[in-house]
């Protein structure tokens, strides 16, 4: 029996989707999960050049549904999800150890974009023709599903941008330069992302702030001592990650909320390497600003987004402007619409907004809990394999000290050049993982390095793959060591 089942959005004409109960299914992964997403009853229909007529289903086949579980690891359980994972690199089976760069995306994603490009692309906001409230409903859908995913207040508190680096500029930009003066101090951490570093460097230098840095204590994570001890009346902000990309450290960010709120500073949270790994509660944690990137958590590249508390969001001046950001526009000034929309001027990523709202999907399909058990016990696996290694060096804190570890590892070997291990890993085992600074100079200058390797896992990767890591890169050693 068919029921009409009304699709919430700001479009002026909102318009219902049609669902047959009967036919109606599901999305089932590999994981068991089972995702609430249909078939329309009434499906579209495009043409063929020779005239046969097909129906765009609005979601994807699943690629098996009767998966048989038993007592596979998660990993072994979803990586048939994930097509690009299928590959042989260099004559070898591709063991992708890059995730703290970029996720892989899951077929249910790829459909979904590849969907909203053959059935329903239409620019948002701005037609009151069938393709343009189909495709506003589903990016203001997807804003929805980023909203509960963080459990923000509501979704007036999430606004698309490109990436997070664009989210943090849009602060910096919009709340820095109209809140900050000469004298306010910023407090970071030499553990930053130049994403969160260089923003404030700009806004300090236009407006005389001053940056203050928190060093390292012992266990290679941020002393959090010194910074309750740089904390003062002059703070105004304290910018930090919750998940180091080169350490792997855990912050405690509700007790830095707590010391900050003390002073009346804000806090600015670079979430891109927790969101796609835990669960994030923006209101249990008390974060006044929080970033993350759709790539990361197994959406498309090119969208991310920023969650702020809505009266801060009302008081900040637009970031950027043109279409879709204002109230009204004359000859002498305009008037701005309120947010998110003030920040989202243009036209925005609205397929990639589409493919990040399935990839939450997908995440809560497996369950946020699952997820970040299981990359715990990675986590322990990676660090305890990799230090058994000889003349290794791993940066940041041990897995079972307070403060906890995701699951990476940036190291160095001695007398081996990073670029050297990378390139060897890909060429010879057809491993994946990172050479270079990883975007943090700072940190690396502090730890007396220029550069280190970074071996990061997701869900889908399993321990063995970490041993065949493990292998190949013994086997590096041996080969560059048989030089010296």
């Amino acid at each position: 029996m068919a029921r009409a089942i009304p699709v919430g959005c700001t479009h002026p004409r909102p318009y219902t989707i049609a669902i047959d109960s009967a036919n109606a299914r599901g999305f089932q992964s590999h994981a068991g999960m089972k995702l609430s997403v249909y078939f329309q009853s009434k499906p579209f229909f495009s043409k063929r050049k020779n005239g046969v007529s097909r129906a765009m289903s609005a979601v994807s086949t699943p690629l098996s549904v009767n998966a048989n579980r038993g007592t596979a690891s998660l990993g072994e359980i979803t990586k048939p999800d994930f097509p690009i994972l299928k590959q042989e690199v260099n004559g070898s089976k591709l063991v992708y150890l890059d995730n703290a760069a970029t996720s892989q995306k899951p077929q249910f994603v790829i459909d979904a974009v590849r969907e909203y490009y053959e059935a329903y692309n239409s620019n948002v906001h701005r037609g009151i023709h069938f393709l343009s409230a189909r495709a506003t409903d589903e990016y203001e859908l997807a804003r929805k599903k980023v909203a509960d995913f963080i459990n923000a207040a509501g979704s007036r508190e999430i606004v698309f941008t490109r990436n997070a680096t664009e989210a943090i500029n849009l602060v910096a930009y919009s709340w820095g330069l109209t809140n900050l003066k000469a004298g306010d101090e910023i407090i970071l951490s030499i553990a930053e992302h130049h994403s969160v570093i260089v923003p404030w460097q700009i806004v300090a230098q236009k407006t005389g702030a001053v940056l203050k840095y928190v060093n390292l204590n012992e266990e290679e994570v941020p002393d959090l001592e010194q910074l309750k001890q740089l904390l003062c009346k002059k703070t105004k902000l304290v910018a930090v990650h919750h998940v180091s990309n080169t350490l792997g450290c855990i912050l405690p960010i509700q007790e830095i909320v707590h010391w900050t709120q003390k002073y009346g500073a804000r806090v600015l949270v670079d979430a891109c390497q927790s969101v796609p790994h835990m669960s994030v509660d923006v209101q249990q944690l008390g974060v006044d600003f929080l970033v993350a990137s759709s790539h990361k958590m197994c959406g498309p590249t090119g969208i991310g987004f920023l969650y702020g508390k809505s009266e801060l969001l009302t008081s900040m001046p637009p970031f950027l402007g043109g279409g879709e950001m204002i109230a009204d526009v004359f000859l002498d000034h305009s008037t701005y619409a309120e947010p998110p929309s003030r920040f989202e001027a243009g036209t925005p990523a609205i397929g990639e907004a589409i493919g990040l709202g399935k990839a939450i999907d997908y995440l809560l399909g497996i369950g946020m809990q699952r997820i970040h058990e299981y990359e715990l016990e990675l986590a322990n696996y990676l660090y305890q394999s990799l230090s058994s290694v000889s003349n290794v060096r791993i940066y940041g804190p041990a897995p079972n000290t307070t403060s906890g570890r995701a699951a990476l590892c940036s190291f160095t070997v001695e007398n081996v050049h990073p670029t050297d291990i990378a390139t060897f890993l890909d060429q010879q085992h057809g491993v994946a993982v990172r050479s270079g600074h990883h975007c943090a100079q700072p940190l690396h200058h502090y730890l007396g390095t220029n550069a280190s390797c970074r071996a990061s896992l997701y869900f889908y990767n399993t321990k063995d793959e970490v041993d065949a890591f493990i292998k190949g890169l013994k086997d590096t050693i041996s080969f560059f060591t048989s030089f010296q």
